[in-house]
């Protein structure tokens, strides 16, 4: 039996993945990137002024992560006619509230260590996944540096932050193995906090360094001091949060079916504004794509991936970019020979538990998957339709309208999930298909 979450979405729930029968051409222009949004408004929150996040990402995840910090007294003014600008008005943190996280790890995580700062208990729920999804050691680094948290010795939601206004602060000793966002988290608020933080990881390998490199960009932008010169070590003095307008970058993470696309049908696509350099783990997919045959290029038009219709299989340590794991895998899934992907133990705490949900799906329809320890290893097989569940998670979906592009009947669940970082995924995804020939 699977141990990822139960597929709970109504069977009529179903979305047939558009089969593509003529190699796609397309251009794409991609939402602003869920990670750098969230960052920001954390960051614009906590900052001396109001600013401006532009090119916002307004997704489930973003708009919880507004009402975040609009509950903790912050002025988040996401307009109601669609603009991508959203202005930010500090104000002083208060207490008393309810915070929704949802299902995204980055409302979970990094809104506890600002509502310490609150004046009164903050109380954090979210859907019932979400009370599996690991919290324990951000809520150690927070009791270590002074806060007192009533989670009833769960390690996970639901939980109370009885913030009382300031935090001491100092150093703490955490195991960051089970997710980068652990660290980020206690890094956003560190410098608000009365001597800073100073974070020690201590075990495995931390997964998604590019997201924890990206967190360090994003609080130097704000002008505050940043010691990571040393591994597993980050140290944060105290200091003013400069108020600055940002511009978020496009998600690359979200362009791998879009790309995708490109190889499965021996067409092209393009992304414009691709930015370099980039934080976002994203931009491996050029070396991935490249790996398994696909062509990749900088061109005036933005970044141009095109492919034969022919995959080759790949070995690969994804431990960096796990989040790639499912569009990765669906391609592997389609290659002309085995494939091992490795080092990503970590996102069985995602959504889902990711490896176990794409074997049991890919496995259903026809291939050969097995998920060991810290990945998978596929064996291509011919496919047949059926029903591929999603599990309320975006990237699995993703994956599930890749294998749709080259085995006709394949059916989503839950589609609407996607929304959790493209607004609108099915349309845009049906646009992509309407472009080929």
């Amino acid at each position: 039996m699977s141990d990822a979450a139960e597929p709970t979405v109504p069977s009529q729930d179903l979305w047939p993945a558009p089969y593509a029968e003529h190699a796609v051409h397309a251009t794409v222009r991609l939402p602003g990137s869920k990670s750098l949004t969230n960052r920001a408004l954390v960051l614009a929150a906590l900052s001396d002024g109001p600013s401006v996040v532009g090119a916002a990402l307004s997704s489930r995840d973003t708009r919880l992560m507004a009402e975040a910090l609009r509950t903790l007294g912050a002025g988040v003014d996401a307009g109601s006619d669609g603009r991508s600008d959203w202005a930010v008005t500090p104000g002083p943190l208060r207490g008393g509230g309810t915070v929704d996280c949802g299902l995204a790890g980055t409302v979970m995580r990094f809104v506890p260590p600002v509502a310490a700062l609150a004046d009164g208990p903050v109380r954090l729920d979210g859907d019932p996944h979400a009370r599996t999804r690991p919290m324990h050691e951000v809520l150690r680094g927070l009791r270590g540096l002074g806060v007192l948290v009533d989670d009833e010795g769960r390690g996970t939601l639901p939980l109370t932050v009885l913030g009382r206004g300031r935090v001491r602060g100092g150093r703490v000793t955490i195991d960051a193995s089970a997710s980068s966002q652990f660290i980020s988290a206690l890094l956003l608020s560190a410098a608000r906090y009365d001597e800073g933080v100073e974070v020690h990881h201590d075990g495995p390998p931390v997964p998604s360094l590019p997201h924890i490199e990206m967190t360090v960009a994003q609080l130097r932008l704000h002008g505050i001091e940043v010691d990571d010169s040393e591994p597993d070590r980050w140290h944060v003095p105290p200091s003013r949060v400069r108020a600055v307008d940002v511009r978020v970058e496009p998600d690359l993470s979200s362009a791998a079916p879009f790309l995708a696309a490109a190889l499965v049908t021996g067409g092209s696509v393009t992304v414009p504004d691709w930015p370099a350099p980039t934080t976002q783990a994203g931009d491996a997919l050029r070396e991935i794509l490249t790996l398994m045959g696909g062509r990749v290029e900088r061109t005036g038009a933005g970044l141009v991936v095109s492919g034969t219709g022919v995959l080759h299989g790949l070995d690969h340590d994804l431990h960096d970019v796990g989040e790639l794991t499912p569009a990765v895998a669906a391609l592997c899934a389609l290659a002309d020979g085995p494939s091992h992907l490795r080092g990503v133990a970590h996102i069985r705490g995602h959504e889902t538990d990711r490896l176990t949900a794409l074997a049991d799906e890919l496995t259903a329809l026809g291939a050969g998957v097995r998920a060991t320890e810290d990945g998978l290893r596929i064996v291509p097989a011919p496919m047949t339709g059926g029903v591929f569940h999603t599990y309320a998670d975006h990237r699995m979906a993703h994956a599930a309208v890749i294998v749709g592009l080259a085995v006709p009947g394949v059916l989503v669940e839950d589609v609407a999930t996607t929304s959790k970082t493209f607004p609108d995924f099915p349309g845009a995804w049906s646009e992509l298909l309407s472009s080929s020939g």
